[in-house]
């Protein structure tokens, strides 16, 4: 009996350290953004460049309020033609978990939209101290950030991110890159497919 309790509070203690080691690790992380406005929604907090117009990456993104009826989300009836962006994202991330059969039921990460990709390339720098190769949106687990330029803010390409997000959350221990390269790719095919 002695030995059992030793044994758990050993564990209690390990988790509780390496729990505290992320914690400090993600809020050590500085990554350059700068200058930001913030929207929040039940899923994501977005942070975008000052100069960014709000109503373009909605445009881009293009998510219409019926499609909350795909991933039982009550359909907005204030408005039939527009929601707002952090609605399109919400809509989107639902849309994801459906897509991957792996549901996420109190989620919240981040997605930071740089101006342009010269601004995710200095973020990128800051980051992980190396250039970065091409001008790719990417997502960094440790801070649980998407970052992403204005320009990419397209369905299947932010779809492909956020699918990371989605796997790395919902397994315990993570899948291969390759593996996860996998499950992202398929989730922009669908994307593609449904947002011809």
């Amino acid at each position: 009996m002695r030995i059992k309790k030793s044994i758990f509070v050993l564990i209690a203690s390990l988790l509780l350290f390496k729990l505290s080691c992320t914690e400090t690790f993600a809020l050590e992380i500085e990554d350059g953004f700068g200058l930001s406005k913030k929207i929040e929604g039940r899923h994501f907090v977005i942070y975008y460049h000052p100069e960014i117009d709000i109503q373009f990456l909605s445009r881009q993104l293009n998510i219409h309020p019926a499609e909350e009826l795909l991933v039982d989300k009550a359909y907005s009836k204030s408005n039939h033609s527009f929601l707002p962006l952090a609605d399109m994202l919400d809509t989107l991330f639902l849309r994801i978990c459906n897509i991957l059969d792996m549901p996420l039921y109190s989620f919240q990460g981040n997605i930071k939209i740089c101006q342009d990709s010269a601004h995710l390339k200095r973020v990128y720098r800051n980051i992980f101290g190396k250039e970065m190769e091409g001008s790719a949106p990417f997502y960094v687990y440790a801070i649980n950030t998407v970052y992403i330029s204005a320009d990419d803010f397209k369905v299947a390409v932010l779809g492909h991110e956020l699918a990371h997000m989605v796997i790395s959350h919902y397994f315990v221990v993570q899948p291969s890159v390759k593996i996860q390269e996998i499950l992202a790719g398929y989730v922009e095919y669908q994307l593609r497919k449904f947002y011809k």
